[in-house]
């Protein structure tokens, strides 16, 4: 069963130097505490998993914790682009910064594969793009029943999964609710897990539309009221645009950003390689 633990000891125990990381959650209960821990811990060489990095991907690679990013699609939503990612492709600060880019569709079929211990995934899709010529982890197979030509992408398993979600028991089983994503098939397909949660309650309450990830599916639980700030979480808070509009600014310049990591998060100086 999944273990209640402080966030600070949860990513101490989980998240080592070089692992594949997936932080997951679509525009909401995005797990920003969670990234701003593994900041503060000083983590490196990561292989950052997600659907769509946005503002807490842009603070850890600009922190200098990724080595790679395994994506979708990229920025900062409702304002623009992502300035410390784009700093690491573009000008290799702090860091390189390897990149591998999927469709929605297909990382969507990669944690699917992942989740079900299947090696690969099959979908109709990246027919008539460039996709295929830039990534190698896209093939083309044919169907062995109808002759049909179809795309096919390796399974996802990150060494570690990271959600956030409304509610826990004392059993570590976990209730999230509202907009969700791709948060189970993440979980269950890798390693280890860490789902943070705004509350841990003694009985978990059915809501409408709700998801349940059972105790036995999940490592480790950490109670982290207001985690996925500046994103929301449904029932508690609501998304900070302001939040949103000012990454803008301090994350186009390096010394603003700077600052920013050692006011806001760790206290330490972003080191270049």
């Amino acid at each position: 069963m999944a273990e209640i633990v402080s966030l600070a000891d949860a990513v101490a125990e989980l998240v080592h130097d070089g692992d594949t990381v997936a932080l997951e959650g679509f525009t909401h209960l995005i797990p920003h505490a969670a990234g701003h821990e593994i900041i503060r811990q000083g983590r490196r060489d990561l292989t950052l998993v997600r659907m769509t990095p946005d503002v807490v991907y842009d603070q850890l690679i600009g922190a200098g914790c990724a080595r790679k990013l395994v994506f979708s699609w990229g920025g900062n939503p409702g304002v623009g682009s992502l300035h410390r990612f784009r700093d690491a492709v573009q000008h290799a600060w702090p860091g390189p910064l390897e990149i591998e880019e999927h469709s929605h569709a297909g990382m969507a079929n990669r944690y699917v594969a992942g989740a079900s211990g299947l090696p690969f995934g099959v979908l109709r899709g990246y027919a008539g793009t460039d996709l295929p010529r830039h990534t190698g982890t896209i093939a083309e197979i044919t169907c062995p029943f109808t002759g049909e030509r179809l795309a096919a992408v390796p399974a996802l398993n990150p060494d570690v999964s990271i959600v956030h979600a409304q509610r826990a028991d004392r059993h570590g089983n976990v209730q999230l609710w509202g907009l969700v994503g791709v948060q189970k098939e993440a979980v269950l397909a890798a390693s280890r897990s860490l789902v943070t949660v705004e509350e841990v309650v003694d009985e978990l309450e059915p809501v409408p539309g709700q998801l349940v990830l059972p105790g036995w599916a999940v490592s480790r639980v950490a109670e982290v009221p207001r985690g996925a700030h500046p994103s929301y979480a449904q029932g508690y808070y609501e998304r900070d645009n302001d939040y949103y509009r000012r990454w803008d600014a301090i994350s186009r310049d390096r010394d603003t950003f700077r600052s920013w990591v050692r006011e806001t998060v760790s206290g330490a100086e972003v080191t270049t390689a």
